[in-house]
């Protein structure tokens, strides 16, 4: 046996002969030298070991075909295109708010093509990159300055930063909020510089609360939405009216972080409502911060409106340079924020509202409308049929609030062991284009909320490939 293995191992071929395969060749001009060489150095390593156990011959195709299936896997894109059916419509870990073909084709065209990013056209020398989105921030939410980063937090951590460094800020214990990814308010406004300053209780803060905490060493008072969860029951809370109008007294400015953040009033689409921009600032705040890639509907980014004088001082902050977004996320946020001027269009063409705004009636039917399909491809490996559920809105906006849909749940038929709903999840997110539903009484649901009918088809095709031995066993 010993012998053989060794004989086995001495008839493989060396790396530059297999490279000079005709087959192997293909998979050169395809995917280059370096990394098919590595493949198969990879593959050989493998093989010996093989052999040295069992003594078996040197297969030349199947060594060809195990380094083309590795090729093709490493090829694949990590960054997947998914089916978002998990019942969340802005789902933090599957990117948030899908954009307008409007934003990708205005990304498109930033990103194959030289633009004036920061280059003033009119004046031929150096310009701003805010400017392409500022004209609009200040127009639909009533600022008199506007200016964007990476991120919300991002826009908290710098406006902090900016206008109460080393300086204390009162916040309410109710709004003291833990963001996705673990991040705080506390901690971000420890990482800016600024001291919190605690005031009032989780479920009670007055305004006499904030008062008692102003003393010479206050940098700013500060609102923070608590946009991902809510306190009910004996609660008080201050109104940003009352709350800005003793920031002035003081002469400190009022920050209103939104988080979520939304241009235009939800009830008018028949949603909750959620506080704006615009009634921030009517209400006095002097800096409202909130995120471009929720609500708004946007790319991932952190809006900054308010005073013309406070956002000038943000803008000159040193770190404004490390947060500042690219020419591509700009160019997408300025085609978002185009949709807005037309608000009677907007539900159909934004997809964020679309979705959250899709009737039940129409989902339903949608689902009676697929299901003979994904019955045809389950084979009889299990059973599946329509269910009314709830969708939430999701990364923190209006928590309480869901909203009313259907979709198809899919289970083993007469079983209830464990796991058999995890492998039906599984198998649907191997599909080429995964589908992320949700597990939940024994049964794999998928929430057909955001499904909109153009990606129907692709949706169906895939299920054919559905690899159903895990449910056999």
């Amino acid at each position: 046996m010993l012998n053989s293995a060794v004989s086995a191992r001495r008839a493989i071929p060396s790396l530059d002969r297999l490279l000079q395969l005709a087959a192997v060749a293909a998979l050169v001009s395809r995917y280059g030298r370096p990394l098919v060489a590595e493949t198969a150095r990879a593959e050989l390593a493998a093989l010996r070991a093989a052999l040295a156990r069992s003594g078996a011959a040197f297969d030349e195709p199947g060594f060809v075909r195990a380094c083309a299936e590795r090729l093709e896997r490493e090829a694949q894109p990590s960054l997947k295109i998914v089916f978002n059916l998990s019942g969340t419509v802005l789902h933090t870990n599957l990117g948030r708010a899908v954009m307008p073909v409007e934003a990708a084709e205005a990304a498109a065209r930033a990103m194959t093509r030289p633009v004036n990013l920061e280059f003033d056209l009119g004046g031929g020398e150096r310009g701003e990159r805010d400017s392409h989105v500022e004209r609009l921030l200040k127009r639909l939410t009533g600022a008199e300055s506007a200016l964007v980063v990476n991120n919300n937090a991002a826009a908290v951590y710098l406006a902090l930063n900016t206008l109460a460094l080393k300086r204390e800020v009162p916040v309410s214990r109710g709004e003291l909020i833990e963001i996705g990814g673990a991040f705080r308010i506390p901690d971000i406004m420890q990482r800016s510089g600024a001291k919190l300053v605690e005031v009032g209780t989780t479920n009670r803060t007055h305004l006499k609360d904030y008062a008692g905490a102003i003393s010479p060493r206050t940098g700013a008072l500060m609102k923070v939405h608590t946009s991902n969860y809510a306190i009910q029951g004996f609660t008080a809370s201050v109104p940003e009216d009352k709350l800005a109008a003793l920031a002035h007294k003081h002469e400190l400015p009022l920050i209103a972080d939104l988080g979520s953040g939304m241009l235009v009033n939800l009830e008018e689409f028949g949603l909750p409502h959620e506080p704006t921009p615009r009634e921030a600032l009517a209400a006095g705040a002097d800096v409202v911060t909130f995120s471009g890639d929720k609500l708004l509907g946007g790319p991932q980014a952190g809006l900054i409106v308010g005073s013309a004088a406070l956002i000038e001082r943000i803008r000159k902050n040193p770190m404004k340079r490390a947060l500042r977004v690219d020419k591509m996320t700009l160019a997408a946020l300025e085609a978002v924020l185009k949709l807005y001027s037309d608000p009677a269009k907007l539900r159909e063409r934004l997809p964020t509202l679309r979705h959250l705004t899709r009737a039940p009636a129409d989902i339903e039917a949608q689902a009676q409308r697929l299901l003979p399909a994904v019955l045809s491809a389950l084979r009889g490996a299990a059973e599946a049929g329509t269910i009314t559920v709830k969708s939430q809105i999701g990364s923190g906006s209006l928590p309480v609030d869901l909203l009313e849909s259907h979709g198809i749940a899919v289970s083993v038929p007469g079983k209830r062991r464990s796991g058999a709903a995890a492998a039906i999840a599984q198998a649907f997110r191997e599909l080429p284009a995964p589908v992320i539903g949700r597990v939940k009484d024994g049964a794999f649901i998928m929430d057909l909320r955001c499904l909109d009918a153009e990606h129907e088809r692709e949706f169906l095709e895939q299920l054919k490939q559905l690899n159903l031995e895990a449910l056999k066993a």
